[in-house]
């Protein structure tokens, strides 16, 4: 691709505990990661999720290929609630996620995610 590249690479970190890195995946939802990627840095307070934790970004994306299972490293945006999910394991989501992007380093960082724990995810 020119110009926009198919993968993006991001550094997740969370204040206090460190970091990870991962990237986001224009062809998982193309329009969804686009608005995230016009968004970085994404920052938030960590709310606890089954199988992770989530963050409210403002993005206000409808449904985009979305899955009601990820695996774990998934990262999703979660329509219904307007954030955008990191998970620790593999879930059942309470309602449909457009998966946007992977956990590629340390993600066992994930899972100790505390709620109310800052998170920030920004462009390497």
């Amino acid at each position: 691709m020119s110009g926009a590249s198919a993968r993006t690479p991001i550094r997740i970190r969370v204040a206090g505990l460190g970091e990870a890195g991962g990237e986001l995946v224009r062809f998982s939802a193309p329009l969804t990661v686009e608005a995230l990627l016009r968004r970085l840095p994404l920052e938030g307070r960590a709310h606890p999720t089954s199988g992770g934790c989530s963050f409210i970004v403002g993005i206000r994306r409808g449904e985009e290929k979305s899955v009601r299972e990820v695996k774990a490293g998934t990262i999703a945006y979660w329509p219904m609630g307007d954030a955008l999910c990191l998970f620790h394991s593999d879930a059942s989501t309470y309602s449909p996620v457009n998966r946007v992007g992977r956990v590629t380093e340390n993600p066992g960082l994930i899972g100790r995610i505390a709620s109310g724990a800052r998170v920030r995810i920004e462009r390497i």
